[in-house]
């Protein structure tokens, strides 16, 4: 049925055909008469406005009226809005979406024209989607920031505008993003000249990577309840995160033919690096993941091996496992305070157990899938044993210092 039939339809029609939708997407029976009550309301609403032709605009309409006069908690509010909006979808012959996607605020043609360039040419380096996404995020913003100085285009960019629009930037690391692309503008002859030093510089403070010690570890495993097909679930993918040191996005992607059983190997493309890595699937994890797809996984056809419990069955993205670590630190009881408590911080500590234990850098690297050699120098920001051996006595004051120290006054 094309977009025109569609609203044609009356709103009981249209509901009919929602909830039709919904059921083929394996929605429990319950959540379908949720929807059905919820907005079986909207035609009342409707009647009282003696109108008998369903818009999104009602419906939105009708939500505003409702919240206005009923006090309703966050997630119920939440709820009537995506069922709205699942309704607003049919009529509009949109596609089912999980979530509703955040809109972009696009430039003016001539500032998207040249970012559109910029990103092919980071294609072209081998910069991934996601990494893409996130430099044309920030050079957005700084271009925004240009706009609202007046800069009238891309040509007229100054040392005024780039300047206090570099001033608003809140996120640091977008800085070097937009000096690469005033070096890119230069370049292609777009700009007079190179002005990317006129973005200042940030200096990163030096930090020792958040880490949790085999004890907290062990503590944060246990906290999982197993006798349920969630926590089912939670332990497999979590096992990956703290024994084999698995990044979230491997982890939410993994698929089913990346596991071999039978050599006991997890095979992968790293999400990050497009790099090819094989892990060792130790005892804990096969039986894990075993119990996960045998007793507790959704029977559907999807090859993903983590899924969401609730319809639609699809992959679980990495704010569940960011969400379910969180929990389970929490019912651990282990105090995260001054600490990251993500699931990547499950990588530090398992290379700060390896490099504890000893084992080489380069196969600590190795094991945890970094194509880079110069990480190691990360690794040893938390070799402490190693940096005691390198540690110089401290020298006995002298001089002023000295006077000082003993109450004297220069």
């Amino acid at each position: 049925m094309n977009q025109e039939e569609t609203r044609d339809l009356s709103f009981g029609d249209l509901l009919d055909r929602l909830l039709d939708d919904l059921k083929e997407k394996s929605y429990t029976q319950m959540t379908l008469a949720n929807y059905r009550r919820t907005l079986r309301q909207i035609e009342l609403f409707m009647v009282e406005r003696g109108t008998d032709v369903y818009t999104p605009e009602i419906g939105l309409q009708y939500f505003e009226a409702y919240i206005a006069e009923k006090e309703l908690g966050t997630s119920w509010k939440k709820a009537m809005f995506t069922a709205i909006r699942r309704l607003n979808d049919v009529y509009s012959g949109n596609e089912y979406r999980v979530q509703q996607q955040q809109e972009i605020s696009l430039l003016p043609d001539t500032f998207e024209h040249v970012l559109s360039s910029y990103a092919t040419e980071c294609a072209q380096n081998g910069n991934k989607d996601n990494t893409i996404q996130a430099k044309k995020r920030f050079v957005r913003s700084f271009l925004r920031g240009c706009i609202v100085f007046g800069c009238p285009n891309i040509s007229s960019l100054e040392a005024s505008y780039i300047t206090r629009a570099s001033l608003r930037i809140k996120n640091k690391d977008a800085l070097p993003v937009v000096r690469a692309f005033l070096r890119f503008l230069s370049i292609n002859g777009i700009t007079e000249g190179d002005l990317s030093a006129l973005v200042p510089r940030s200096k990163r403070p030096t930090t020792i990577p958040a880490t949790y010690s085999e004890e907290e570890i062990h503590r944060f495993e246990i906290a999982i309840d197993r006798s349920n097909a969630i926590g089912k679930r939670d332990y497999a993918m979590l096992l990956l995160a703290t024994r084999l040191g698995m990044r979230s996005g491997d982890i939410a992607k993994l698929s089913l033919d990346e596991l071999d059983f039978y050599n006991d190997k997890i095979c992968l493309i790293q999400q990050k690096t497009g790099d090819k890595l094989h892990l060792p699937m130790l005892p804990e994890v096969k039986l894990a993941l075993t119990d996960y797809i045998s007793n507790a996984r959704p029977r559907v056809e999807s090859q993903t091996v983590f899924l969401r419990h609730y319809a639609p069955y699809q992959g679980i993205t990495t704010s569940v496992l960011r969400f379910v670590t969180t929990k389970y630190l929490g019912l651990a009881n282990i105090d995260v305070s001054g600490r990251k408590h993500g699931p990547h911080t499950f990588r530090s500590s398992l290379a700060s157990s390896m490099v504890n234990d000893h084992v080489p850098y380069e196969a600590v690297r190795s094991i945890l899938g970094h194509s880079s050699p110069n990480v190691i120098k990360h690794y040893a920001k938390i070799d402490i044993e190693k940096l005691r051996e390198c540690a110089i006595e401290v020298p006995e004051p002298a001089g002023s210092f000295r006077v000082l120290l003993e109450g004297g006054q220069l």
